[in-house]
């Protein structure tokens, strides 16, 4: 260890992906204030959120991102999203050509299809870690995991049958980094990775898991404020995966872009699209569908209905569908739900309601790790400030004042 800390000091190496973060962890530093980003500094390619031109340009690009994540390189993770990327991405996806095969490789290790399981065994397990705790709760571990095991993988030696297999799954990883990067509200950094796990479905010929890719950057870019390129999203990914959408994802894609609408103020197609969701979601068989869109069912619908009546002011149908959407398994979908709720009882002018199931909410999210969590409850701290004090309010105030949450969201500034 003395020789390696020589030659660190010496210039002559640097800190890998393992011991990069763990001095910038020791000596409380970003990696950009020990000298460790002179690699990130060259690979400007992170910053232009570019959609990759092959599967080895797909390799190289994810496999930038992860090691640069890890070493904290500040400016991907204070990055903005692009709205070309978004443009980019999408469009060059709905015209590709065949999907590129991932060449079978002389060198590197021997990848087999338990190589993919083990992969897909410890992603579902930082996934349950992600729903139940937020996504800045095992976030930095999963990266290291994707960058230490999972980046020699992909640079080793497989067959076309388990190339595709390792790149769908790889993909479906690289999403859930987008969605952990976006719960911690790194915003660019989110849709980097989603742009990566776009490119590994397109050569994985994985079309369902490329629209939810999809869809999951509409959800984002909803967030965001691009309320039109987040319905050309939805859209995108409905068009692009027809051939094969089963029920659920066409719900999920009709009730992305209904989220949308409703924040454009096109109250009839935003309901038309949630009547869609509606039909298809019925109409669905669980044993045909992917495993990976399992969560999205009646409460995860009556969920994003929820979202659409509040932002379409229609306070009292927003009640009545948030009051469905409590799952009771899944800790962060509950919290929002909640507190969907908690604002259409406000917008309601129920103060008291509203301050009874806000407490609910930070009560059921005092674990959570979330970003996207505290501005939920920044937007409904600002809200009820707007409504006035009662006696309701300023009982409700101090009940929550030591709340971590809570206190987060004092400093959060609404979009």
């Amino acid at each position: 260890m003395k020789r390696r800390i020589a030659s660190w000091e010496n210039g002559h190496s640097a800190p890998d992906d393992f011991y990069g973060p763990l001095l910038c962890d020791a000596y409380d530093l970003s990696a950009a204030e020990l000298g460790l980003n002179h690699e990130g500094e060259r690979d400007t390619g992170l910053l232009d959120a570019g959609y990759p031109e092959s599967p080895e340009g797909v390799i190289e690009a994810v496999g930038q991102l992860w090691r640069a994540d890890l070493n904290r390189y500040e400016p991907l993770l204070q990055a903005e999203p692009s709205e070309p990327a978004w443009n980019e991405a999408s469009l060059r996806w709905l015209v590709a050509p065949e999907p590129g095969v991932p060449r079978q490789r002389q060198n590197g290790m021997r990848v087999g299809l338990g190589d993919v399981g083990a992969i897909k065994t410890t992603a579902d397990m930082f996934a349950e870690l992600d729903d139940r705790f937020g996504g800045d709760h095992a976030r930095h571990a999963a990266i290291q995991y994707l960058s230490t095991e999972v980046t020699p993988l992909l640079r080793g030696q497989y067959t076309e049958q388990v190339g595709r297999a390792l790149f769908s799954t790889v993909a479906e990883a690289t999403l859930l980094a987008g969605w952990m990067s976006y719960d911690a509200c790194r915003h660019g950094l989110a849709q980097r990775y989603f742009l990566q796990a776009l490119r590994l479905a397109q050569d994985a010929n994985d079309r369902r898991l490329a629209g939810s890719i999809l869809s999951a950057m509409s959800h984002q870019a909803t967030f965001l404020g691009r309320y039109t390129q987040a319905a050309t999203l939805a859209r995108a990914a409905l068009m692009g995966v027809s051939p094969v959408a089963t029920p659920t994802l066409r719900a999920q894609f009709h009730a992305m872009e209904a989220r949308a609408l409703a924040r454009t103020g096109d109250i009839r197609a935003c309901e038309a699209a949630l009547s869609a969701a509606t039909k298809a979601l019925e109409s669905r068989n669980n044993d045909d569908e992917p495993e990976w869109i399992s969560y999205f069912d009646e409460a995860e619908l009556a969920a994003e209905a929820a979202h659409c009546f509040r932002d379409g002011n229609s306070a009292r149908q927003a009640v009545a569908h948030a009051e469905n959407a409590m799952s009771g398994s899944h800790v962060r979908s509950d919290f929002f739900a909640t507190m969907v709720l908690a604002d259409a009882h406000l917008r309601a002018g129920d103060a008291a309601e509203a301050c009874r199931v806000a407490l609910d909410a930070l009560d059921l999210g005092e674990q959570l790790k979330s970003a996207r969590c505290v501005s939920y409850l920044a937007e409904f701290r600002q809200n009820l400030a707007a409504a006035g004090s009662s006696a309701d309010v300023q009982t409700f105030t101090e009940q929550v004042r030591e709340h971590r949450l809570w206190i987060a969201s004092g400093d959060h500034v609404v979009v």
